[in-house]
């Protein structure tokens, strides 16, 4: 059978997973007989809740009797360790660029990996019925792009595709429009070119993704390099540290669509899965018995930011969830590692780990999914991971795009500036303006909040990871300390109606407080301390009834992005399946002083 392998690489919310339900729908309707959800790639609730893809995932088509593998990859930079290794599995790849947007940081990134691998890109303009779009421009920003990027003259020499993946469409010529995807596969039919396969050379295959079942254990997934391997088949699994393990193959599979598909043989160029391998880790190889060979291991961008993880030790510890040990949440912690394969862990002490990763988001998604697993932890604010450079202390810093209109960006400008940011490059488009910074990854912590609210939500931030420059010195991103409750019980609107003044809110009337939980922010610097479970004394004259109109200003809710972007050095984040509560390190008042 033939094979092509091609992943979809873009900038976030360019159009991949809208592009891959496209293909599948058109190719299912060619004969496969199942139905595709929207956006049916994104198989995990976070991403389906947030519409992001964080997890790179295959699928494969039909076409012409040619079967083409497809890997949908993560466009945010934080998931950014998929992307690098998914690339390794492909021999091609659809880069998909917004036709107003055109390029974004995120573009770079992806496109920086896959031309370093040597393939050649077929470009997507997508969305070309935005009113916005501008193809012809977007095009000629691609190739200057590649061109800085040091493409090949044969990478440079691309084609282009323009597409509204959303209506199932791509075509060639703006011109003579099309109503479906044939141009699309017939480019890459003619321009992926084919795996160079041996099939009779001893079985060869990188783990490049783990899966888990119920029934078959752990799945390994890749692409395989040469030679091919039956069901029931001892082979040996290669371990990073050099050793083996002999082990068997108890179930091969392949994808179309959907599904996996139980097989009885794989072989070379095709990308699959094999069930029964135990104790696999993502990079190494599972090689023949007789004349094993290992594969270089996958090289992964080394991590920007850590936290540490602790169990929760509030006053409401182990109320609410199911985990609640040091010993659950660092086998929790050791699973992850697995399959993440760009985030680290390190024991600091018996009851704390410092979980270093790509960026915020990618933290804060796994704190998310262990909360809805049942997990009760406390985090630290953000850090970032400093490197010394030539004997100078260095720090990761960003090149963060900013899409604003131009009423509020002289007011952007002069917060970055004052977050030491750096303006390289500032351009008009129509009553919007894009500016470019170079800005301490750090600064960035609490940013999106500020930023949202100070272009009244119309702004768009993205920012990608460029490198270690030495230490920008003193950042205070800010301003204003906490309201810290001085007392346990119920929070009461009486207080809180007398003291709203003071700040804003976190909590309504009747939430449960402990003391050293914080319970809002405060109007002004320094942190305060606040009663707000004291309610109205009642006596003969002044009854309970005489002013229940009280307007309590609604508290402000924080998500737990939000909860890791406000807290300070001396607070925690007390995460649990119910609740997102905020709180002082040392509860008590008279030691915090």
């Amino acid at each position: 059978m033939e094979y092509r392998n091609i992943a979809i690489i873009a900038h976030v919310d360019h159009g991949k997973t809208t592009l891959v339900d496209g293909l599948l729908k058109q190719t299912v309707q060619l004969g496969h007989g199942e139905v595709i959800e929207e956006r049916a790639m994104d198989s995990n609730q976070l991403e389906k809740e947030r519409g992001i893809t964080i997890l790179a995932k295959n699928t494969a088509v039909m076409y012409k009797g040619v079967k083409i593998n497809i890997v949908d990859t993560p466009g945010h930079a934080d998931f950014g360790g998929e992307v690098e290794r998914v690339l390794g599995m492909v021999d091609g790849c659809l880069l998909l660029v917004d036709a107003a947007e055109g390029p974004m940081p995120q573009t770079r990134f992806v496109l920086r990996k896959a031309l370093e691998l040597g393939l050649r890109p077929i470009v997507v303009v997508n969305k070309i019925d935005r009113q916005d779009a501008r193809p012809e421009e977007v095009v000629n920003l691609t190739f200057d792009l590649m061109a800085e990027l040091g493409a090949t003259d044969e990478q440079l020499d691309f084609p282009i595709l323009y597409a509204i993946s959303r209506e199932g469409k791509a075509f060639k010529d703006l011109e003579n429009p099309k109503d479906d995807f044939s141009d699309l596969f017939e480019m890459v039919l003619d321009h992926c070119p084919p795996p160079s396969v041996d099939i009779d050379a001893p079985f060869q295959m990188l783990v490049t993704n783990l899966d888990y079942s119920e029934y078959l254990g752990r799945i390994v997934i890749g692409r395989v390099k040469r030679g091919k391997v039956k069901k029931g088949e001892f082979v040996n699994l290669m371990h990073k540290d050099g050793t083996m393990t002999k082990t068997r193959v108890t179930q091969p599979f392949t994808h179309l669509a959907m599904k996996r598909l139980e097989v009885d043989e794989v072989s070379a160029g095709d990308i699959v899965a094999l069930a029964g391998i135990e104790d696999a880790q993502i990079g190494e190889t599972v090689a023949d018995l007789a004349d094993p060979e290992a594969l270089p291991i996958i090289t992964v961008d080394e991590p920007t930011v850590s936290m540490v993880f602790q169990p929760n030790t509030s006053p409401f510890a182990g109320k609410e969830g199911k985990y609640v040990t040091s010993r659950h949440l660092n086998d929790r912690l050791k699973k992850e590692v697995m399959t993440n394969v760009s985030l680290k862990v390190e024991e600091i002490r018996p009851d704390e780990f410092k979980v270093s990763g790509r960026g915020e988001l990618h933290l804060s998604i796994l704190l998310e999914t262990m909360r809805r697993e049942g997990y009760e932890v406390q985090v630290g604010a953000p850090q970032v991971i400093t490197r010394e450079i030539d004997g100078v202390v260095s720090e990761p810093v960003e090149h963060l795009v900013i899409d604003v209109p131009e009423q509020f960006s002289s007011t952007v400008i002069g917060v970055l500036s004052s977050r030491k940011g750096q303006m390289v490059n500032m351009e008009p488009q129509g009553n919007r303006v894009r500016v470019e910074f170079k800005i301490p990854s750090r600064a960035l912590f609490g940013f999106r909040t500020q930023f949202l609210s100070m272009t009244q939500g119309e702004g768009i931030m993205s920012h990608i990871f460029d490198g270690y420059f030495p230490w920008a010195g003193e950042l205070k991103t800010r301003q204003n300390g906490s309201l810290v409750s001085m007392e346990n019980g119920p929070s009461f609107a009486y207080s809180i109606f007398k003291l709203q003044d003071r700040g804003q809110f976190f909590i309504d009337a009747g939430t449960e407080v402990y003391i050293g939980m914080i319970v809002g922010e405060n109007a002004r610097e320094g942190d305060m301390n606040v009663n707000v479970c004291k309610n109205k004394k009642l006596t003969n004259v002044r009854s309970a009834g005489a002013d229940e109109a009280l307007t309590l200003i609604p508290p402000k809710r924080l998500t737990l992005e939000d909860a890791l972007e406000y807290i300070g050095e001396d607070e925690l984040v007390e995460i649990t399946p119910q609740n997102i509560r905020l709180r002082k390190k040392i509860l008590n008042p008279s030691m915090r002083k």
